[in-house]
C-alpha cells in the first residue's frame, strides 16, 4: 500500500487538497494565506472502484448518500447521516444486513463507489433512453487555402471511420454562408443555406430545416410518420445519421467540398461566420430529444468577420486585438463578440450539448472569446498552427480512438457537494456551470462558478478535474469540547451518462481532521500539499486576472508567499539568515517563482487566444499535469550516467549532455554543443559508435511515452544549442547565469534577461518574511 500510495497520491478518490488538516475557524483559516481547497476528478477511472446495480440510499434531510462513515445501528435497521446527524431508517430490502453482512456502500475501503442507475422510467415505452446513441455534429470552416483543407479533410474521413456504429454524425460547413447538409437526402447533395451576416434564433433554424412546430404539426415536407427509435421528432433523422449509414455520403460529400468560393477582394481577410454557424449547429441540436449527448465539434481555420461573433474587421490593416487592448479597451468586437458566445453557451447548456474547438491558424481565431461556450459546456479545445501539424492531427484523432487510450467521453454530468456543518461552498474553477441550487452551505463570498451546491457538467471525461473552494462559516459560538466531532466530512456526487448511454452515479465522501490551530501549527504543517497548492494559486491568480480590472498577479502572488513564510517559516526576527522551511514548504517557493514567470501572469508575447488555451487547460486538467505546466521537468542524458532529473536552471546546459525538457504544451530535446556537432558528423552510423546512437534515440523514446498519454497532444520540438529554436528550452530555465554575470562555466549558457534569478528571489523572501 505504501508504494501505491507514493505513485498516485490520488489514490481511489481522485481528491487532492490544499491543506488535509483544517483549521477550526473561519479567523485561523485566512492567517494560512493558501486558501482551502480540493482538486477533484470526478469519474477518473480506478480498477478498485467497484460498481453497484442498485440505486443508493439517500438521507431525507440533506439528501446525502449513504456511506462507510455513516453509523449503523443494525438491530434497529437506522442509520445516522454524517453530515446533518438525521435518522433514517432502512428499506425493507436491507433487512438482511448486519455486521458480518454489509452491502458494498458501507465497506470501510469504499469511500468511493459506483451506482450503475436504472434509467427514468420513460413515458414512451418504445423509446428505450438507454440506446440514445451520441451526436457529433461537424462544423467545417471552408475559408482556407486548398493544403490546409486537404489536410482537415483526410482527418475527417479518419475521425469518421472511428466513431462507433450507432453514433450520429451530422455536417455543417461555413464560409460565408453557412451550410446545413441533409444527408439522409442521398440521391444527391441537398443543403440549406443561412445568410452568415444576422442573428438567428433556436426557433428561426428549426423552421427553416423543417423542423419546426408548423412541420411536426402538418407532418410537413421530409416528416416521416415512422419514427425510428432515437428521436421523437423524426425529421431530425434527415441531417443526423448514424455513422455506419453515412460513411461513404459523408466522404463522397468531403471529397466534393469546395473551399469558400466567395471572392475575397485584396487587402481584405476572407468573410467568416463562425457565429452564426455554431447558432445553427445549437438550434439543429435543439431538435434532439432531451437527455441525448451530443457534442458540436468546430474546426476552424480563422476569425470570424461576419454576423455575429466578428472579432476583427475584414480589413487586414486593422490587426486582431492583443492584450494592450483589451487593457486599455481599446477592442472595439470583444465584449460584444463575448455577449454573443454566453448565450451560445446557455443554449448548449439548456439542452445539455458540447462545444468542441480544433482551432488552427497563424493568426488568433477567437478562442479567447468562445473560452466562455467551451468552458461553460465541458467542452475540448486544440490550438495548433495548421491542420497539418501533428498537434492537431493527432490530437484530433485521439478524440474518437477507443479502448485504453480513450479520453473517455461522457455526457450530461451534475456535480452535487454536501459538506459537513460549518463548512461553507465558495465556487468552483473549471469546465463546469452553475445549477443555482441555493442551500445552507453555499458561502457568501464566490469564487468561479458559485452561489449553489449543484453543477452542470455537459461534458466530461477521464481526466477533467475541478477545483472546489471552501470557506468556514464566521460563527465563534465556542463549542463544549465534548461535543465536537473532530472529523469533518465532504462528499462529492457526480451523475453521468458513460460513453455507452448508461446513466452512472459516482459517489466519493471523504473525512478529514479538524485541529486546533491557535494552539499548535503542527499538524497543519504535515497536511500541507505544495503541488495541489500552487496549482490552486495558478487557477486563482488566472481567475482574478480575467475578472478584476488592474489586478497585480504577481505583486498579489509575492504578498502571499511572504505572509505563509513569516507564518509557517523558523526564523530569529530581522534575521534573514536564521529563516529555514519545513519540508513540507521547501519546494512552495520555486513552484510560485516558476508561476510568475510563466505564461498564465506574464501574457507579454502572448496572444489573448493563447492565453485563454492556456488558462483552459490548466483549469481542466489533474495536478500532476498542471504542475508541469507552471514547473516543467527537465531530465538530462549523458554518456557516464543514467537518465536523471536536473534542476530547471541554465547551469543544467551542457555541451556533452541533452537535456528534455516537458513544459506541457510542448516537448523539447536539446542537444549541446558537442552532442550536435558529433550528430552532423554522422558518428551515430558508424558501429563501432553504438552507445552514442543509443543515447540519442533515448530521449525521443520517452518524448514520445509522454506524447502519447496527452491530450492535446504536445507540439515536439528538437534543437541545438545556440539554435533558433532552442528558445523554447531557455525561456523556461532560471537564468542564474545572465549577461551581467556570467562566469566562465564550460559548456554551459547565459540568458540574456533582466528577470530575477530564483537565487535574488530567495534572499528578498528570506529578508521580508522576517521583517518585524
Amino acid at each position: 500500500m505504501s508504494e501505491m500510495a507514493s505513485t498516485d497520491p490520488e489514490g481511489l478518490d481522485g481528491v487532492r487538497m490544499s491543506w488535509n488538516v483544517w483549521p477550526r475557524t473561519k479567523v485561523e483559516a485566512s492567517k494560512c494565506v493558501i486558501p482551502l481547497a480540493a482538486s477533484i476528478s470526478p469519474i477518473r477511472p480506478h480498477p478498485d472502484i467497484p460498481t453497484l446495480p442498485y440505486a443508493p440510499l439517500r438521507c431525507k434531510t440533506c439528501s446525502a448518500v449513504l456511506n462507510p462513515f455513516a453509523r449503523v445501528d443494525f438491530a434497529a435497521k437506522i442509520w445516522i447521516c454524517p453530515f446533518c446527524y438525521q435518522r433514517n431508517h432502512f428499506p425493507p430490502h436491507y433487512s438482511m444486513i448486519s455486521e458480518t453482512n454489509l452491502p458494498g456502500e458501507l465497506y470501510a475501503q469504499y469511500t468511493t463507489i459506483q451506482y450503475a442507475l436504472p434509467q427514468n422510467p420513460n413515458p414512451n415505452p418504445n423509446l428505450d433512453s438507454s440506446s440514445l446513441p451520441p451526436v457529433f455534429l461537424f462544423v467545417l470552416d471552408t475559408c482556407m487555402i486548398e493544403e490546409e483543407m486537404g489536410f482537415v479533410k483526410s482527418a475527417l474521413k479518419r475521425a469518421i471511420g472511428l466513431l462507433p456504429e450507432n453514433a450520429l454524425v451530422g455536417f455543417v460547413s461555413f464560409g460565408t454562408q453557412v451550410q446545413v447538409h441533409e444527408l439522409g437526402f442521398s440521391e444527391m447533395s441537398k443543403v440549406y443555406v443561412f445568410r452568415g451576416s444576422k442573428e438567428i434564433t433556436k426557433e428561426q433554424v428549426l423552421e427553416h430545416l423543417g423542423l419546426g412546430v408548423s412541420a411536426r404539426r402538418t407532418g410537413g415536407v421530409g416528416y416521416q410518420k415512422v419514427a425510428p427509435n432515437a428521436f421523437p421528432n423524426s425529421g431530425i433523422t434527415r441531417f443526423l445519421l448514424p455513422a455506419s449509414d453515412c460513411e461513404y455520403t459523408l466522404n463522397a460529400l468531403l471529397d466534393e467540398l469546395q473551399t469558400d468560393q466567395w471572392p475575397i477582394p485584396p487587402g481584405s481577410r476572407a468573410s467568416r461566420c463562425t457565429g452564426v454557424a455554431l447558432s445553427v449547429a445549437a438550434g439543429l441540436l435543439g431538435a434532439c430529444s432531451m437527455g441525448t449527448g451530443a457534442r458540436i465539434i468546430a474546426l476552424v481555420g480563422g476569425p470570424c468577420t461576419e454576423g455575429p461573433g466578428t472579432i476583427v474587421s475584414k480589413d487586414l490593416s486593422d490587426p486582431v486585438r492583443s492584450h494592450k487592448d483589451l487593457d486599455k479597451d481599446a477592442a472595439p468586437y470583444f465584449k460584444k463578440a463575448v455577449k454573443f458566445y454566453e448565450s451560445i453557451a446557455n443554449q448548449l447548456v439548456s439542452q445539455g450539448h458540447v462545444l468542441d474547438l480544433f482551432a488552427s491558424a497563424l493568426d488568433q481565431v477567437g478562442v479567447a472569446e468562445m473560452k466562455i461556450a467551451i468552458e461553460k459546456t465541458g467542452g475540448l479545445v486544440v490550438l495548433a498552427e495548421s491542420f497539418g501539424h501533428s498537434v492537431f492531427k493527432d490530437s484530433f484523432k485521439h478524440v474518437f480512438e477507443e479502448g485504453e487510450q480513450s479520453l473517455g467521453l461522457c455526457f450530461n454530468g451534475t456535480l452535487e457537494i454536501n459538506c459537513s456543518k460549518d463548512i461553507k461552498i465558495q465556487g468552483i474553477i473549471g469546465p463546469c456551470i452553475s445549477l443555482e441550487k441555493k442551500g445552507p452551505v453555499v458561502a457568501d463570498t464566490v469564487i468561479g462558478e458559485g452561489g449553489t451546491t449543484a453543477w452542470k457538467m455537459c461534458g466530461l471525461d477521464k481526466s477533467t478535474c475541478l477545483t472546489v473552494f471552501f470557506d468556514l462559516s464566521s460563527s465563534e459560538r465556542s463549542n463544549t469540547p465534548g461535543t465536537v466531532n473532530p472529523l469533518l466530512y465532504l462528499q462529492f456526487l457526480t451523475s453521468y451518462q458513460n460513453p455507452e448511454g448508461q446513466l452512472m452515479l459516482r459517489v466519493t465522501t471523504i473525512s478529514r481532521r479538524w485541529i486546533d490551530s491557535a494552539v499548535s501549527s503542527e499538524e497543519l504543517v504535515q497536511g500541507f500539499d505544495q503541488e495541489t497548492s500552487a496549482v490552486v494559486m495558478a487557477r486563482l491568480t488566472s481567475l482574478k486576472m480575467e475578472i478584476e480590472e488592474g489586478f497585480d498577479a504577481t505583486r498579489w502572488l509575492d504578498r502571499s508567499l511572504i505572509r505563509l513564510c513569516s507564518k509557517f517559516g523558523d526564523y530569529r526576527k530581522d534575521d534573514p539568515a536564521s529563516f529555514t522551511l519545513n519540508p513540507s514548504f521547501s519546494l512552495f517557493p520555486q513552484f510560485l517563482f516558476n508561476l510568475r514567470r510563466s505564461q498564465f501572469v506574464q501574457v507579454f508575447n502572448n496572444s489573448p487566444d493563447e492565453t485563454a488555451y492556456f488558462r483552459m487547460l490548466l483549469n481542466r486538467e489533474n495536478i500532476p499535469n498542471a504542475a508541469v505546466m507552471i514547473q516543467p521537468s527537465l531530465i538530462s542524458y549523458s554518456f557516464n550516467s543514467l537518465p536523471a532529473p536536473a534542476l530547471l536552471d541554465v547551469a543544467s546546459i551542457a555541451a556533452d549532455r541533452i537535456l528534455l525538457l516537458d513544459s506541457y504544451f510542448s516537448v523539447v530535446i536539446f542537444h549541446g554543443m558537442q552532442i550536435a556537432q558529433w550528430r552532423n558528423a554522422g558518428y551515430h552510423n558508424q558501429p563501432e559508435h553504438q552507445a552514442f546512437a543509443q543515447l540519442l534515440q533515448a530521449p525521443h523514446d520517452d518524448a514520445q511515452l509522454i506524447i502519447r498519454e496527452r491530450f492535446p497532444v504536445p507540439r515536439l520540438v528538437v534543437c541545438d544549442q545556440h539554435g533558433s529554436q532552442a528558445r523554447f528550452l531557455l525561456a523556461k530555465l532560471n537564468p542564474s547565469a545572465t549577461y551581467n554575470n556570467a562566469n566562465d562555466m564550460s559548456g554551459s549558457d547565459v540568458i540574456f534577461t533582466d528577470d530575477v534569478s530564483l537565487q535574488i528571489f530567495f534572499e528578498h523572501l528570506q529578508r521580508l518574511a522576517v521583517q518585524s
